[in-house]
């Protein structure tokens, strides 16, 4: 299995301990591992800059992975 490194170049993992990330317009929250924090702000670093391509690959990863913080932040 790939490392989310190999998956998404130039990612970084800062957090040491799982992260409350809450979604800005229902108001709902989820508890990430740091992995799935990192993969979220490349998703969304991808969607600010227009990345598609990146953003669709980080959606598919993270819908896969946590599919109830998917929904919750994402869907």
């Amino acid at each position: 299995m790939k490392t989310i490194q190999q998956l998404f170049p130039g990612i970084q993992v800062y957090d040491k301990e799982p992260v409350e990330v809450r979604n800005p317009f229902s108001g709902e929250s989820a508890v990430l591992t740091p992995e799935e924090v990192a993969v979220y702000d490349y998703l969304k670093g991808c969607e600010m800059m227009g990345d598609y391509t990146g953003l669709r690959r980080a959606l598919d990863w993270f819908s896969r992975k946590n599919p109830e913080a998917y929904m919750t932040l994402l869907d």
